[in-house]
């Protein structure tokens, strides 16, 4: 009789890049951020290991750690999920609990810690299959990933049986299509060169180094000083010429009539999408922007949940649907969204960058065209360059193309020694203070991998 592994353990940490020190990452509602995982591991009883993460930009992330101990009773001393039914079950359980599900319901910061927590499932499970994420979804049969769907709420929109209907379809083309996306890769773009932060040279330059980088859509930040956005967004279109798209992201600062009066006076330059122009709740609001303006609408990196995306794509409110891995409640809730999205036939164009989810999302887009929506037409992924050298299994862009991940899991697994030198407040990145003159172990050897032990210790143990 074969005896069943069983998780163990759920590690979180609390993982701070001091990004703000260069205003990297800096919009017009954030303007400086320090970029942040609440990183989480599971443990089991024969050695396994699972990776997790929920992205925030610094302060709170303390509460989302905090939010993933609450959590950690619903995974520890259960069976190690290897199957699509545990997986389901783990889903349910993490985000039905009826005294914790109060605190959102299904979302906010109770969501992302069990968005964590479900992710790090995945990358163990898919792990113990010896399968990246992408590969180990394409491989289950359209029942089982039908089966990881919660469709409460759903069904006005899209019903089991839709869900069928459009992986089965899809079903006979994987094969090839798996073969295409490991030699060709899938399109991304690049919000490197247009923070709000830098300078218009410096724009300037990276926005021309991207499309010698073989980048064919790179991204602004708007929404600060409207002479400034039309100033940067003529600059990088001299910078890049006609043939390459420029979208534009305002990080929901805008109100509705505000929004269709700025993006009417940047249309001349070409903008390819406005992007969250205004609160991510407000689908009316996104419909509104939508018909008011000639620029097509992208929203979702902050949409709370499913239903928010079911109303989106229902009220006509947007022209691409942006999922974030680690924003809903992991792996299963963004399996509804991709097929809410096939069903209504509207691309998907992930959210990325932050820390670790350019490395996760990945994933999820090339599950995405192998079986779901079958296609990469107007799909790109997004790419910021920066702090993937922290991850043992980094994400790769070369040619302005993701390759495709082959190490198995999930992509999420930290280096040992960045978690112990950015951990908040006592790694010795933060013990050196704002200018960061103090050495820490990760300056030394940024390569290094002690090993599987993050910690040595009980700190951030659940």
């Amino acid at each position: 009789m074969a005896v069943t592994d069983t998780v163990t353990g759920v590690e979180v940490h609390d993982v701070r890049f001091p990004t703000s020190r260069e205003l990297t990452g800096s919009d017009a509602m954030h303007p400086d951020p320090d970029y942040s995982a609440a990183y989480v591991v599971l443990s089991t009883a024969a050695g396994g290991r699972g990776h997790g993460l929920c992205f925030t930009i610094g302060r709170g992330n303390d509460v989302v750690a905090a939010a993933v101990r609450a959590l950690a009773p619903f995974v520890t001393g259960r069976p190690a999920p290897a199957t699509a039914a545990d997986l389901a079950a783990l889903h349910r359980d993490l985000t039905h609990d009826s005294q914790l599900r109060w605190l959102g319901p299904e979302k906010g910061v109770a969501h992302m810690a069990a968005g964590a927590l479900v992710n790090a499932a995945w990358d163990l499970a898919a792990t113990r299959a010896g399968l990246p994420v992408w590969a180990f979804l394409s491989a289950m049969s359209p029942e089982d990933l039908v089966s990881l769907v919660d469709f409460r709420y759903l069904t006005d929109a899209l019903t089991p049986d839709d869900a069928l209907a459009i992986l089965r379809a899809a079903e006979p083309g994987r094969a090839g299509r798996a073969a295409r996306l490991k030699a060709e890769g899938y399109p991304a773009y690049t919000t490197s060169p247009g923070w709000l932060g830098h300078d218009d040279a410096t724009l300037v330059r990276l926005a021309r180094k991207a499309v010698a980088d073989g980048f064919r859509q790179i991204k602004l930040k708007v929404g600060a000083d409207p002479d400034d956005d039309l100033r940067r967004l003529r600059l990088a279109r001299e910078a890049v010429g006609p043939g390459v798209r420029i979208a534009v992201d305002a990080n929901q600062r805008w109100d509705v009539a505000d929004a269709v009066r700025r993006l009417t006076a940047l249309a001349p330059y070409d903008p390819y999408w406005i992007e969250e122009p205004t609160s991510p709740d407000d689908v009316l609001g996104h419909a509104a922007v939508r018909s008011g303006q000639p620029v097509k609408v992208a929203t979702g990196e902050h949409a709370a949940n499913r239903v928010v995306f079911k109303q989106l794509l229902q009220a006509g409110a947007v022209d691409f649907v942006q999922i974030d891995a680690a924003r809903v409640a992991g792996v299963n809730e963004n399996v509804a969204i991709l097929l809410l999205a096939a069903k209504h036939g509207v691309p998907v164009c992930p959210h990325a960058g932050g820390v670790g989810l350019c490395e996760l999302v990945q994933h999820l887009a090339m599950f995405d065209y192998v079986a779901v929506s079958g296609t990469r037409r107007d799909r790109v992924i997004e790419y910021v360059d920066h702090l993937h050298e922290h991850f043992t299994d980094p994400a790769v862009v070369t040619g302005g193309r993701y390759r495709a991940p082959t190490a198995p899991g999930f992509s999420a697994r930290m280096k040992p020694l960045s978690v112990a030198a950015y951990r908040f407040p006592d790694g010795p990145v933060w013990r050196a203070g704002p200018d960061g003159d103090q050495e820490s172990d990760q300056d030394q050897d940024p390569d290094q991998d002690a090993g599987p032990d993050l910690t040595g210790g009980q700190e951030g143990t659940a």
